[in-house]
């Protein structure tokens, strides 16, 4: 498949060495598009994954971010826009990890915090990016939760802040599109890498609880990031043209 070959500019893909968000920039790279992405602090994970990028033909750039700094996102998606001539999507995968923990035990200062730090990361670099988007009637991805679907004892600090996120993601579709840009999430379940491998190797999940969660979901596995790509670069491509507003979960039937 060749869904984004010939496409101008380039697709952005946040928090790009992570689980997800590699196997994102892998496969849009795989069908033709152009990549930059960010980083925060894995350097070796971000200079091996657009090594591998780069081996499919395409312009590749990584570009280190922190998210809650809107002066540097706004600097990071005019260097993205200058540098491959334009942006025609943006895919937002970043996201810190957080523990499990009943909301009862969560500091209130915490959840504020992480409430900026999703939803804010999520408009400090959307906003900058209306732009470019515009200028060629591109798309936004956010990767959020299948929690805001079905809620998971425990998930509040991870699924609370991701629900302003989809807020975002459904405001941005309604204003943005009378330019052609369309707006659109991406809602992960339990996965084999990337949140709940984080999850699962901190010791939140243990074997019981793993179990307890393969029982909820009607295909009685976990998925993996490649699941998770797949949907992204589908809702970013021409095929998935007339959707937006819309969020699509990669849950194996969790939240059905």
């Amino acid at each position: 498949m060749d869904d984004f070959s010939g496409w101008d500019g380039a697709a952005l893909v946040t928090g790009g060495s992570g689980g997800i968000g590699r196997a994102v920039v892998r496969l849009l790279a795989r069908r033709g598009s152009n990549v930059a992405f960010t980083w925060r602090g894995n350097e070796a994970s971000a200079e091996s994954l657009a090594e591998e990028a780069t081996s499919y033909g395409v312009q590749v750039s990584r570009h280190r971010l922190d998210t809650s700094d809107p002066h540097a996102c706004e600097r990071v998606v005019g260097d993205v826009a200058e540098r491959h001539g334009g942006l025609h999507t943006l895919v937002h995968a970043a996201g810190p990890h957080v523990p499990m923990t009943h909301l009862s035990g969560i500091d209130p200062e915490l959840m504020t915090r992480q409430v900026g730090e999703d939803a804010g990361g999520f408009f400090n670099v959307s906003q900058p990016a209306l732009a470019h988007l515009r200028a060629v009637e591109g798309s936004i991805v956010a990767v959020t939760t299948a929690a805001t679907t079905r809620f998971p004892v425990r998930d509040g600090l991870s699924s609370v802040p991701k629900a302003a996120v989809e807020a975002l993601v459904r405001a941005l579709a309604v204003e943005e599109g009378r330019y052609g840009v369309r707006a659109n999430c991406v809602g992960p379940g339990m996965l084999t890498d990337g949140m709940a491998q984080r999850l699962i190797e901190s010791g939140d999940l243990d074997d019981r609880a793993l179990d307890a969660a393969r029982a909820n979901i009607p295909l009685r596995r976990f998925g993996i990031a490649h699941d998770v790509a797949e949907a992204v670069c589908f809702l970013a491509s021409a095929r998935a043209g007339f959707i937006s507003g819309q969020k699509l979960d990669v849950d194996g039937g969790y939240g059905a």
